[in-house]
């Protein structure tokens, strides 16, 4: 039981580790800064940050949101990402357990948590995140393959083919990085669950964006980030697809 214990804080600390990177890497890459260089530093006041400036979510309760030299506010976007990977990992190695499928887990959590990042800043899914995670995730699916072990592949070809398709029929109503991203998606999830992708993200698309026309924080006509809907829907499908697609046969069909 101990170290059943040990190893989910492990895995907690890792994912707060991850999930800080996650932060610079989502935030410098679409504006092709270094993830080096320079070092972590207050965006105001442009000091580096110690080491106790540097500890995931606790930084931040402590300092009060607040940078220590210049007390400008910090985003809670921060912590948020640092505790959402945390969850992510201890939560996917609890559901997949002892198995070297949750390598894949833990990559498609990263992935979705850096394009959801730079998606709400900047609207931008960047090209060297999806070419270094999509070719991390063919490596992974040589080495652990689908069943069949087409699925994958196909489902990344189709992943793409779809969306590029849905972007000439809309005229550019569905940006470059979401269609390639989809093809990234596939590797991970296979035909079936790249579709429920889709589907989830669209209807949950659709539902938050009429939530938010009558607040004017989305307008008509105008593109918002589509990327984080693609992650939930893609959690989900990875997840839970199986179920939700076993579900809809037996009771439709």
């Amino acid at each position: 039981m101990m170290v059943l214990v040990f190893i989910y804080a492990y895995i907690a600390v890792l994912g707060l580790i991850m999930g800080s990177f996650y932060n610079v890497v989502g935030l410098r890459v679409p504006n092709g800064e270094s993830i080096v260089r320079p070092p972590s530093h207050c965006p105001n006041c442009n000091r580096r940050l110690g080491i106790r400036e540097l500890i995931p979510v606790l930084s931040y309760i402590f300092q009060r949101g607040k940078c220590r030299s210049c007390y400008t506010k910090i985003s809670p976007i921060y912590p948020f990402f640092e505790a959402l990977t945390a969850a992510l990992f201890v939560f996917t190695f609890h559901y997949i357990g002892f198995d070297f499928e949750v390598l894949v887990a833990w990559a498609l959590c990263s992935l979705l948590v850096i394009i959801t990042i730079s998606d709400l800043h900047y609207q931008i899914i960047p090209d060297k995140v999806l070419l270094f995670f999509g070719g991390l995730m063919i490596a992974l699916r040589f080495w652990l393959p689908t069943e069949p072990w087409y699925d994958a592949f196909f489902g990344a070809a189709m992943g793409f083919g779809l969306l590029l398709l849905i972007a000439v029929v809309s005229r550019g109503g569905m940006g470059g990085g979401d269609i390639k991203l989809f093809a990234v998606l596939g590797l991970a999830l296979g035909i079936s669950n790249t579709l429920l992708t889709l589907f989830l993200a669209a209807v949950l698309g659709t539902i938050v964006g009429l939530m938010l026309v009558p607040f004017h924080k989305v307008k008509r006509g105008v593109p918002f980030a589509f990327g984080p809907f693609i992650a939930v829907g893609a959690l989900i499908s990875y997840f839970y697809g199986e179920t939700i697609l076993d579900w809809y046969v037996t009771t439709f069909f």
